[in-house]
């Protein structure tokens, strides 16, 4: 919009407008009378502005001049601030902002920032008292906030403002200058810390509208500001009530109501289409789907598939016969889960058990950084970052054969999660043997093809939020291996936790294939938009020359 706006393409021009020309001649002469009345100091004459760069084509009536043609370029500064005296609190002295006082600040007019400068400090610094109606520029950290000044205001050394020569000019140059603002962002100087001096802002080109446009223009921008505000207001009201029904229908599966169950499902497979818009949606769906496989509503039980408790008996006689890299382990205790423990309702086939019951767990441990020796290209060595997304990520620095001594082994198709910290929860399963460090811990199913199921579990709602309860309220919340593994897990018979995958990996399936859509129809929207602009944009005989290569 403020693109089309700098190109004279969001108003029509009109014949009767007097020229932008014969503005420019009255800008000169009250910019005369200003120095000349000692309210102006005579500016610099950077430069001629003769071989000023044109980047696009303007309307016969407009002319593109340098920026301090239209406005003086001035500064700011700041008092020391090791003397409290040079600032006291808004109202109370001269107003004074800092770019961050812009920082979040969504009214294009400011009238002052958090504190103001007192007599001894404006006296102190080099900051301008600038008129009301000066546009105010941030030149640094960051660079391209606008606002108007609604009355006389100073900034510190973070601005490069324009008081504008003409005062009706104040709103087209502030629009203009959020129009340019990412691309004077783009070519300042600077890596780590960018600013553009007053110099460059000075000989920004500048397309200059006759001042009848400019209300036209502004007033425009003005109504279709206010359409978009509309719009985003309407959008966010219908995105959040989608959200609730959403959340509502999904809420109906994850506490499911055994009577009323496959009418619920029913509901929600007949209703998310509509309801789901947006990639961000599909998470609570995936969530969904691995609450519903530890309920046991994903495929049917079947009596020919045993027991979870014949299960966990097996998993008894096998756990004294396991032992990884030569350790021993502590036992954790096997008292029976209460009903109190018992988060959810399983099938009355299924068993609970805690995590330790199903397999070897671990917690790792990390090769002391101060030898080189320890790591290497011989063994993966994961962290809590390396479990994001669908894969560990094994990429990451290695342990050497003798650093995997010093730290713990997990071996292939043992699901690790992570325990400390804001990503506390996060679980994955390895693909190989790995080592990993003091913020996981593991459990490597007793038996071969349990891992997948475990996962599962590990990551259903009901785990995730008995975890987080037991890691503590402090600044790091943390879960011990000996607090972690003791928690229960939902046990189906091995038959039916294979065929729970194998549904579970189908409907993830299709939840990959929804988010694609989403993400490539959003993605279209963007594009055809861009096309639009770029067609509103490009010179007709641009186009005519583009066509004809």
């Amino acid at each position: 919009m403020l693109d089309l706006a700098v190109r004279g393409k969001l108003v029509p021009q009109e014949a009767t407008d007097e020229p932008a020309s014969e503005l420019l001649k009255q800008i000169a002469k009250e910019k005369a009378r200003l120095v000349k009345a000692g309210e102006l100091r005579k500016p610099r004459d950077l430069d001629s502005g003769k071989n000023l760069d044109e980047p696009f084509a303007i309307p016969a009536t407009w002319r593109w001049v340098r920026l301090d043609t239209v406005g003086a370029i001035v500064g700011g500064g700041t008092p020391s601030a090791a003397d409290p005296d040079n600032f006291t609190e808004p109202g109370k002295g001269v107003p004074w902002l800092t770019p961050a006082d812009l920082g979040g600040y969504s009214d294009l007019y400011i009238s002052r920032g958090s504190r103001d400068l007192s007599e001894k400090g404006s006296r102190a610094s080099s900051a301008t008292v600038m008129p009301k109606g000066a546009v105010l520029f941030t030149s640094r950290a960051p660079i391209g906030y606008v606002a108007i000044a609604a009355s006389p205001i100073s900034t510190n050394q973070g601005f490069k403002s324009i008081i504008p020569y003409i005062g009706d000019c104040s709103r087209f140059i502030a629009a203009a200058m959020k129009a340019f603002a990412p691309e004077i962002d783009a070519k300042a100087p600077g890596t780590t810390f960018k600013e553009v001096s007053g110099k460059i802002v000075a000989a920004i080109p500048f397309p200059f509208p006759p001042l009848a446009e400019q209300h036209r223009i502004v007033a425009k921008v003005d109504e279709l500001i206010d359409l978009c505000d509309r719009l985003a207001v309407a959008r966010a009201s219908r995105e959040a009530t989608r959200d609730r029904l959403t959340a509502a229908s999904l809420a109906r599966l994850n506490a499911p109501d055994p009577e009323t169950f496959h009418a619920d499902a029913r509901f929600a497979l007949d209703a998310l289409p509509a309801l789901t818009t947006r990639p961000d949606q599909i998470k609570a769906l995936r969530q969904t789907i691995l609450n519903l496989a530890v309920r046991g509503k994903l495929v049917p039980q079947d009596a020919t598939d045993g027991r979870g408790d014949d299960l966990l008996r097996q998993f008894a006689k096998l756990r004294n016969e396991v032992r990884f890299g030569g350790r021993g382990r502590r036992e954790a205790s096997d008292s029976e889960i209460n009903d109190e423990e018992k988060y959810l309702e399983i099938p009355t086939s299924w068993a609970w058990a805690r995590v330790h019951q199903v397999g070897m767990t671990q917690t790792g441990t990390s090769p002391s950084s101060s030898n080189p020796a320890l790591f290497g290209d011989h063994i993966p060595f994961v962290k809590p970052a390396d479990l994001d997304g669908n894969a560990i990520n094994y990429d990451g620095p290695g342990l050497s054969e003798e650093g995997m001594h010093h730290s713990r082994v997990a071996p292939k198709n043992t699901v690790l999660m992570v325990c400390i910290g804001a990503t506390l929860g996060k679980v994955n399963i390895t693909e190989c043997s790995v080592c990993f460090n003091q913020q996981i811990n593991a459990v490597t199913p007793y038996m071969d093809g349990l891992h997948r199921f475990v996962a599962i579990a590990l990551r259903a709602s009901g785990f995730q939020e008995l975890a987080w309860s037991k890691a503590g309220t402090g600044t790091l919340p943390i879960i011990s291996k000996g607090k972690w593994e003791v928690l229960p897990i939902p046990l189906p018979p091995l038959a039916e936790q294979l065929r729970i995958v194998v549904k579970v990996d189908a409907l993830m399936a299709i939840c990959d294939r929804l988010e694609a859509s989403l993400t490539a129809s959003s993605a279209t929207r963007r594009r055809l938009l861009d096309a639009l602009l770029a067609d509103a944009l490009v010179p007709a005989e641009d186009r005519e020359l583009e066509a004809a290569e």
